[in-house]
This record gives C-alpha cells, sequence and structure tokens, in this order.
C-alpha cells in the first residue's frame, strides 16, 4: 500500500478515527452486557479493554511511499529525507481488544439463578462509571482526529488555489 506523503497526514487522522471507533464499539459491548451472568464460554460476562498501540506497518507505507525529495529554500523549513537531520517518523495507531483479567464483582443474592451454594452470583467485572468515561475519551479523540482530518483536506483545497 503506498501512501502518497501528500495524503500522510488524512492517513494519519483516518487510522486514529478508526482505532477509536473499535475503542467505542468495545465500550458498548461492555456496557449491554453489564449484567450478563451466563455467556457461551461459561460465566459472566468479562470486560474488554482497548489497548491503542503504534502501526509499524503505517510507518513502513509512508516510507516506501516515494522517492521525492523537497528542495528546502528556507533555513525554517523542515529537513526533507536527503539532509542530515532525520524527521519523526509518522505512524499510524492500531487497536487491540483484548479481555480484562480482572476480577468479576461478586454479589449476595440467593435468589438469583446463577447463585452458587452459598448465595453468591458472580457478576461481568464492568463498571459503568469506568465505561462512561473512557466512552466520552474515545468519543473526543475522535472528533479531535476528525479536525485534523478536516484541516489537513482544507490546507490541500487551499493550496490549489494558489
Amino acid at each position: 500500500m503506498e501512501i502518497h506523503p501528500l495524503f500522510a497526514g488524512m492517513n494519519s487522522s483516518t487510522s486514529g478515527m478508526t482505532a477509536q471507533r473499535k475503542r467505542m464499539n468495545a465500550i458498548a459491548e461492555n456496557i449491554a452486557n453489564i449484567e450478563t451472568t451466563r455467556t457461551e464460554e461459561g460465566g459472566p460476562y468479562r470486560r474488554k479493554a482497548t489497548s491503542l498501540t503504534e502501526d509499524k506497518s503505517f510507518e513502513i507505507a509512508l516510507s516506501n511511499s516515494t522517492n521525492q525529495t523537497l528542495a528546502r529554500a528556507d533555513k525554517n523549513h523542515m529537513f526533507g529525507r536527503d539532509e542530515s537531520k532525520t524527521l519523526a517518523s509518522m505512524s499510524g495507531v492500531k487497536a487491540t481488544v483484548e479481555q480484562d483479567p480482572s476480577a468479576f464483582r461478586e454479589v449476595y443474592d440467593p435468589d438469583h439463578p446463577d447463585a452458587d451454594e452459598n448465595g453468591i452470583v458472580r457478576l461481568p467485572n464492568v463498571d459503568l462509571v469506568q465505561e462512561m468515561t473512557d466512552l466520552i475519551s474515545a468519543s473526543r479523540a475522535f472528533e479531535a482526529n476528525v479536525t485534523a482530518f478536516n484541516a489537513t483536506k482544507a490546507m490541500m483545497k487551499k493550496a490549489l488555489e494558489l
């Protein structure tokens, strides 16, 4: 997959939006299963946690994308690939959804159909306050990526007017 450097900012924002969407989907699943005591695997639902990491394949695609170099006309311009100083490499982000290994919540409810012989029911390890906080954070990060994407698009459009 070759990415022209002109679109690198848009692709970086797109990878961020994709990761945040995946994070919001995991949060929605956690909230939907907050009271699920029986799953296909047996036992209560286990919370899904999302970890965000740097996407190395994105960096490789950017570095192999072109042989073109830009001339540096002003000392304040960024260094190009052919000069001695190197630029910080751009990369995308990738979301990985994993099961949270924390302990299940235990509640005393002897009338519950899934209660053990002591009347204890094991409930999912999902905390609604934490999930809502994470959802707001993911939503704001998604909005920030949309704003960056639109700013890049506006700059490209303005450059075409010159």
